[in-house]
């Protein structure tokens, strides 16, 4: 019987998204999803799904972010800009930015308030967590991860120390393929096309969300913290990682 996991990243508004048949490995698609729930309930049904997008959203947030992302930042170092301290719900639900500024610098100590980075996502946060929230079955299927900390894992805890942005780019592109490659994910997909729609940054981006997925369903991934909380819905506040290489 197939075992089907995944690993998502957001797209320009989308989903980039890569499946693989963990008992073989030689079946695999990639493909642009408009909603999470459509990878979830395609025909491939994965059992188990790593995603680029936070999960579990505190009422209440102390030290600049969600103790994962304080957790990621510490193991990054240098690289930590990567990842957004996540705000409080109320200012991920707010209706516009101004106001999410607001409600976050009140339910924050100390105060801080929602990067446009970090707020150009929430769009994307609030669909995970809806979807979570009025299906908690899924919850045990869809993993939040983070693609920078995925690949810094793969690397021996390294910094990759190549932008994807910029003059690098394709060298960023080549070595985090390599990584893929040597974390165990078949050359036929590390080297496949991406999908219409979706950039290449993104496309590998999935590819380090699905080597997560993996990781979670052999019970091998780490997480950030060691030990995860939960938010007022019963959620996990925590980032899962790929696990140590040898």
């Amino acid at each position: 019987m197939a075992r089907w996991i995944a690993g998502l990243d957001g797209c320009r508004g989308a989903w980039a998204g890569v499946l693989l048949d963990l008992d073989d490995p030689e079946r695999h698609r990639a493909a642009l999803f408009a909603h999470v729930a459509d990878l979830l309930d395609a025909p491939e049904a994965p059992v188990s799904v790593g995603i680029d997008i936070p999960i579990g959203l505190p009422d209440r947030v102390l030290g600049y972010g969600r103790e994962p992302d304080r957790a990621a930042r510490a193991l990054l170092g240098p690289a930590r800009s990567s990842v957004f301290p996540v705000p409080p719900r109320a200012a991920i639900e707010a209706p516009d930015y101004a106001q999410a500024k607001a409600l976050s610098r009140a339910a924050s100590e100390p105060p801080f308030a929602p990067s446009i980075q970090c707020w150009n996502i929430c769009p994307a946060i609030r669909q995970v967590d809806g979807l979570l929230r009025t299906r908690p079955d899924l919850v045990h299927r869809l993993h939040e991860v983070h693609p920078e900390v995925a690949f810094f894992r793969m690397n021996g805890d390294r910094p990759l120390g190549l932008a994807k942005k910029g003059a690098q780019r394709q060298a960023a592109l080549d070595l985090r393929r390599r990584l893929l490659l040597g974390a165990g994910l078949p050359q036929s997909l590390v080297a496949s096309q991406k999908p219409r729609g979706v950039g290449a940054d993104d496309h590998v981006d999935a590819m380090a969300a699905l080597v997560v997925a993996r990781d979670v369903l052999l019970g091998r991934a780490g997480s950030l913290p060691e030990t995860p909380g939960h938010d007022a819905h019963g959620l996990p506040v925590v980032i899962r990682t790929p696990e140590r290489p040898a």
